[in-house]
């Protein structure tokens, strides 16, 4: 027997107040065929509070949870504080180096959520080395990793097991970014704990000009910034047959 699981996903929605129609019609839109919304990063245009109440209005009367991680341009304003609350308020969670289990259709479905940071892939990648500012860098992208890590040990148990992020764990889906600023966007290291815990799905945002589809190992991964599925959401569907084993269905129609 098997639980069929719609994940609806995007990334990069950037809500300011003259996006408030559109963002509450397509979050109301997809709330029903969804049975859970992850966002993957840069909630806000500039990290206003201001901003994150236009995305928590559109989400507070939904039927279905909405998981969210933060993303650079949240952080943008040093207001990050404030602008959590604001999310809060519309009953969206907010995961910051966290975990969230959630009974969805009978399924215990984790949710390991982190912001990831920077740091490149292999052939140019930030060093642990050289001057403390650049080590500070590589020193919070490590967080981030332990973040992931701990968050897979806690899921380990859930038929289903998502990791969500904003920066990107793997190069394959920054394809059509210049490759330049590709240390930008994310690191390699991020793919260390997704490689040895293998959940079930991993989603990030951030590289707008990027490619849809990557693979760490078993997981799949998926780029669901707006400006690369083309769409408000892209809808996962989940066919969780046994313990350990889920098939990953993708709708890649425009």
């Amino acid at each position: 027997m098997s639980t069929r699981i719609r994940i609806a996903a995007a990334g990069d929605v950037h809500a300011s107040q003259r996006r408030r129609a559109e963002l509450a019609e397509a979050f109301a839109r997809v709330a029903e065929e969804a049975d859970l919304i992850l966002l993957a990063g840069d909630l806000t245009t500039h990290g206003h509070p201001e901003q994150a109440a236009v995305l928590a209005e559109a989400c507070r009367d939904l039927r279905v949870p909405v998981v969210a991680v933060l993303g650079n341009h949240d952080l943008h304003a040093g207001r990050s504080p404030e602008l959590v609350a604001a999310l809060r308020e519309g009953g969206i969670v907010v995961l910051e180096r966290g975990f969230l289990v959630r009974d969805v259709r009978g399924v215990e479905v984790g949710v390991v959520g982190t912001k990831g940071f920077v740091g490149g892939f292999p052939g140019s990648a930030l060093p642990d080395f050289g001057e403390p500012l650049l080590r500070r860098v590589y020193a919070e992208t490590s967080e981030e990793v332990s973040a992931l890590e701990r968050g897979l040990q806690a899921v380990a148990h859930c038929p289903l097991r998502i990791v969500l992020l904003h920066y990107a764990p793997v190069e394959e889906t920054l394809e059509g970014e210049p490759l330049g600023i590709h240390a930008f966007l994310g690191s390699d290291r991020l793919a260390r704990p997704i490689a040895e815990y293998r959940p079930d799905l991993a989603l990030h945002g951030h590289a707008h000009a990027g490619s849809f589809e990557g693979r760490i190992a078993d997981t799949p991964v998926y780029n669901v910034a707006v400006h690369v599925i083309g769409r408000d959401f892209h809808v996962f569907e989940l066919d969780v047959t046994a313990p350990g084993r889920t098939d990953v269905e993708v709708d890649t129609s425009e």
